[in-house]
């Protein structure tokens, strides 16, 4: 299903460039930022089973992006071989897209903006505000440590890149939470916890939303 989604939203995304995909529909749009190592997958999956989020990974639209073969998709793929950010026009219209396609209304948006060019493109294009960001804080040590003892065959999870890859969130994605820590907008968490901890923790910045009653599927 999510796969769907991805597909007709890159697909999607070459046609009507100057139009709002979105039309009238309001949308509560959350963003989610973190280092590579901390956990923001795997709170982002706790956060849509209890609260009825959808997830969007800019990650994700853009690959299939990539994999529709379209000339957006080779120019994607060769900014991402040599380590550029995508131009924010390509990613908002694709999370513009999935957003218009999807029946809910609440939204995290993964791994964007990644950097004040992405946030100003962001707000100016879409005419939105994030409701908060929620920031996971972690150290380099313990997310070197996760990426590296994580057994998921990624070409991207070796020292060298790994380190690269810190040194372009502290750049790139820094300032972009101090921007919105100075509009009151930044919810930290301590993401060098345990999982269980952590989503303890996000739970008490997402009481304000109502959350899903998931008994039929064991969860609390």
């Amino acid at each position: 299903m999510g796969t769907t989604l991805e597909t007709s939203a890159a697909a999607g995304a070459k046609k009507n460039t100057n139009e709002n995909p979105l039309g009238d529909k309001k949308v509560t749009v959350l963003f989610v930022l973190g280092g590579p190592g901390s956990g923001k997958g795997t709170q982002c999956a706790n956060i849509v089973q209890h609260f009825g989020f959808t997830h969007l990974s800019a990650g994700d639209l853009l690959r299939a992006e990539i994999l529709s073969g379209s000339e957006n998709g080779t120019m994607i793929q060769n900014m991402i071989k040599e380590g550029k950010i995508v131009p924010s026009e390509v990613t908002i219209k694709l999370l513009q897209i999935a957003m218009a396609e999807n029946e809910n209304d609440k939204f995290l948006i993964d791994g964007f903006p990644r950097n004040e060019e992405n946030r100003a493109a962001f707000e100016k294009v879409t005419n939105i505000e994030p409701e908060f960001v929620l920031f996971f804080d972690c150290s380099e040590e313990e997310m070197e440590r996760r990426l590296l003892n994580r057994n998921q065959g990624r070409e991207d999870d070796n020292i060298d890149t790994i380190r690269k890859r810190f040194k372009v969130f502290v750049e790139s994605s820094l300032p972009v939470i101090e921007h919105y820590e100075s509009r009151g907008k930044v919810r930290k968490i301590d993401a060098g916890k345990p999982v269980g901890e952590v989503f303890e923790s996000v739970k008490g910045i997402f009481s304000s939303f109502p959350a899903k009653n998931t008994r039929e599927d064991g969860l609390s």
